[in-house]
């Protein structure tokens, strides 16, 4: 059975360094926010125009609004309302980084479960994100929330060419697959994007616990709030010494201190992930 591991890897990496793995493309709305948000030229009118053309998204931008994250003095009604809150900048990174969420289905049942439940991870960590860059970093909550959502998107391609192969592989030799590959590949996706250069970097970094970098970015964050989310389980990361991860350093964090355990934080931190599911 690690033959198929090996095959499978072996078939991956020569499609990546041939330039033939087939790479997932941005949903339509997505490439349209982006344009608009890159426009200098263009109003919250035009961005409004684009995502009321998506039902499911509209209501989910609305309901991010009035969210105890951003909730003013005054309920948001309408999608007009709730971009001329929330900023166009934000709005379209949220937009860009919702719509993602449909390229996360499958046919079979197994990878199903797995797409869903990479897109879960990516949420809850894009939630913790958001709270972390808000409270103690000069990074923009924005970029941070999108860094969360697309620090996996490597993993996509290689559960689609398992399903495309139809490939039988047990979910511990699948998760080797990914573990060794989906950085790699994430990247790659990310720069085909034309994302920016901060965010290429972080399916590349985020698991480096060892990265020593200048300044903290959003690969930083996206470390952070993927430990915070294993705190208390029996994952590999809970077994190292946090006090030597210098991203906490970086961002101004105590490594001691489970955030879980801060209220209001803990708060903050359960509302933005509910809100992105």
């Amino acid at each position: 059975m690690s033959n198929i591991v090996e095959t499978i890897k072996a078939d991956l990496t020569a499609a990546i360094e041939a330039d033939k793995l087939v790479l997932p493309t941005l949903p339509e709305v997505a490439l349209q926010v982006r344009d608009i948000a890159q426009s200098d030229d263009s109003s919250i009118a035009d961005l409004v125009k684009v995502i009321s053309n998506d039902t499911a998204l509209s209501a989910r931008i609305i309901r991010v609004t009035n969210s105890p994250l951003f909730r003013g003095s005054r309920a948001i009604e309408n999608l007009n309302m709730a971009v001329s809150r929330l900023g166009m900048a934000y709005t379209s990174n949220l937009a860009m980084g919702l719509a993602m969420e449909q390229m996360f289905q499958a046919t079979s049942d197994m990878i199903d479960k797995r797409m869903r439940a990479t897109w879960q991870t990516s949420t809850e960590v894009a939630g913790v994100c958001h709270v972390l860059a808000q409270h103690y970093t000069k990074l923009k909550p924005d970029q941070a929330t999108l860094a969360g959502l697309v620090h996996l998107i490597g993993v996509l391609p290689i559960l689609r060419y398992v399903e495309d192969q139809d490939i039988q592989i047990s979910s511990i030799m699948l998760d080797n697959v990914v573990d060794e590959l989906h950085p790699k590949i994430g990247a790659t996706i990310l720069k085909k994007w034309d994302f920016p250069k901060e965010l290429q970097n972080v399916p590349l970094e985020y698991a480096n616990l060892q990265r020593q970098v200048p300044a903290a970015d959003y690969a930083d964050l996206v470390m952070v709030a993927n430990l915070q989310l294993v705190a208390g389980s029996e994952h590999p990361w809970t077994e190292m010494d946090w006090t030597k991860i210098s991203a906490f350093d970086r961002l101004g964090l105590d490594p001691n201190i489970d955030m879980s355990e801060e209220e209001d934080l803990n708060a903050q931190m359960e509302a933005a992930m509910a809100l992105l599911q």
